[in-house]
């Protein structure tokens, strides 16, 4: 029996000399690219290219089965039947933000990126250059005239709101699956760090056009359809959808803290009160929990925002995150749309119990016998009850105590247009300070967050969270700097005064002496 690479090379053979023009191809070499690919694409990928590699069950979106030759994000025609070699080697080099597929482009070079990608287009036996490609026209610059008729286009017939919802949430109604039957999600248009290309509108263009092969997302270049647009009108609705990107609530490293304001009036009380958007925000990615109890590994939040008030007896926590769905169990729309299982969506805050005298902080997994934490939670409620809200106090993540009463803490959601919002209330001081966090100015308190999506099937530990950042309450500026530095000021002024004086007085003195 011939050796498979025996017979790999052979194929290859074959597949190049009907390749001519293929210039990428003729320079890769199969046996380096089998070598390149067994080191680093196999785990996901698998043995024979089929997406079933021995990490694929934990991945979401699963990895890319190289053996049908389809791919989603491609700049040939949307009817041809294969990517361009650039399209490929731009996935290869540059990763799919949003999946565990990483860029290659600082580990493998141009030529082991050329010998992968031969042996990557052997598993679908790849051979010809595709027939048609899609045309560009002439692109329309971004301006305020392009973007409203963008967004005209964009809603008109529920051309887009149908799956990305009426702000581009991604909130849409229907529940999508692509052609393996996996579980799919409308792209949230307002997060442009999840696309899987860019938001370039040159690929935003590419994406309207071509459609994403494989899943639900339509070609609206294709002239059979009855929503199909022009070159121009398909520029405009790229426009629309690149200025949708989210300009504020972004993650920032730099931004670690959350800045706890001092209201000048009273604290609001609901999750949608205009003060809120006027404050100082800090956003932070959310991962899934992989560490204890059951896993969780595919999560559907990947960021929550945070802004605090407080005032002389209570503080304010206003959460926000998007949200495809608003997980109601026994609501027959959310039902729909949902996963196998359908659970109440929620949100947490971590704080200690105490504040840290220095660095270090409780374990991040909801603390531990040592050092226990108190957990803020809210849930969305179902057609059987309303949201509800309480205190957990926990001692790591197979010990949580919710309490039977949570004395004045209070708090409540909102839902628009595929975005939750909440905002949680306590008094800054309690009667019971062994169990409860005591607030204090100026002081920075260790804060970190979890959040369900009951539509994702998340419940129990299988949920998103962050790591621990910092919660400070700013002290109000005071006029004592203001005041000092005018006297102090005045004083040097006093002194200016009189030391000219008595230099005055010195001089009169020696005219008069010389007399």
């Amino acid at each position: 029996m011939l050796d498979i690479r025996v017979l790999k090379a052979l194929a290859l053979t074959f597949f190049l000399s009907f390749t001519a023009g293929a210039l990428l191809a003729q320079e890769g070499d199969l046996d380096r690219g089998e070598e390149i690919y067994i080191k680093r694409c196999l785990q996901c990928h698998g043995e024979d290219g089929d997406g079933l590699g021995p990490a694929a069950e934990r991945l979401n979106p699963p990895p890319r089965d190289f053996s049908l030759g389809l791919y989603k994000f491609v700049t040939s025609g949307f009817d041809a039947d294969m990517p361009n070699d650039g399209d490929m080697i731009r996935m290869i080099t540059d990763g799919m933000p949003g999946t565990a597929m990483p860029g290659w482009g600082d580990m493998l070079s141009e030529q082991d990126i050329l010998d992968v990608l031969v042996y990557i287009k052997y598993f679908a036996e790849l051979e010809d250059e595709p027939e048609t490609q899609t045309d560009f026209g002439v692109q329309v610059a971004s301006s305020p005239e392009s973007i409203a008729a963008g967004r005209v286009l964009f809603e008109e017939n529920d051309r887009c709101t149908e799956c990305h919802g009426a702000e581009g949430r991604g909130d849409g109604i229907k529940r999508l699956r692509d052609d393996n039957g996996d579980r799919t999600w409308p792209r949230n248009l307002t997060k442009p760090w999840t696309f899987r290309a860019s938001n370039d509108p040159r690929d935003i263009f590419a994406r309207i056009s071509i459609g994403i092969p494989t899943t639900q997302m339509p070609s609206f270049a294709d002239p059979a359809s009855n929503k199909s647009l022009t070159i121009e009108e398909r520029w405009n609705v790229a426009n629309y959808v690149a200025s949708l990107a989210k300009t504020e609530e972004v993650v920032n490293p730099a931004n670690f803290v959350v800045q706890g304001t001092r209201a000048e009036g009273a604290l609001p009380t609901t999750p949608d009160d205009e003060i809120w958007a006027s404050l100082k925000s800090s956003t932070f990615m959310m991962v899934p929990q992989i560490v204890g109890g059951e896993r969780f590994f595919t999560t559907a939040n990947d960021t929550i925002t945070v802004r605090a008030l407080y005032d002389d007896a209570k503080v304010a926590i206003h959460l926000e995150w998007d949200d495809r769905t608003k997980s109601i169990p026994g609501d027959a729309k959310a039902a729909s749309i949902a996963d196998a299982e359908l659970y109440e969506d929620a949100v947490a805050i971590q704080l200690p119990r105490e504040i840290p005298t220095g660095m270090e902080k409780p374990y991040f997994l909801m603390g531990d016998g040592t050092d226990p934490v108190n957990l803020w939670r809210w849930s969305s409620g179902s057609t059987d009850k309303p949201e509800s809200a309480g205190i957990v106090d926990a001692m790591g993540i197979e010990d949580q105590q919710p309490r039977g009463d949570s004395g004045d803490f209070q708090a409540t959601g909102s839902f628009l247009n595929g975005t939750w919002r909440v905002v949680m209330t306590r008094s800054l001081r309690t009667s019971a300070p062994e169990t409860d966090l005591q607030f204090e100015e100026g002081r920075f308190v260790p804060i970190s967050f979890f959040a369900w999506d009951g539509s994702n099937s998340e419940t129990g530990t299988g949920h998103s969270m962050t790591t621990w950042y910092w919660l400070q309450l700013k002290p109000a500026p005071s006029m004592k700097p203001i005041f000092y530095g005018a006297l102090a000021g005045l004083l040097m002024f006093l002194v200016l005064i009189w030391w000219g004086a008595k230099g005055a007085a010195r001089g009169r003195k020696a005219r008069d002496d010389a007399a």
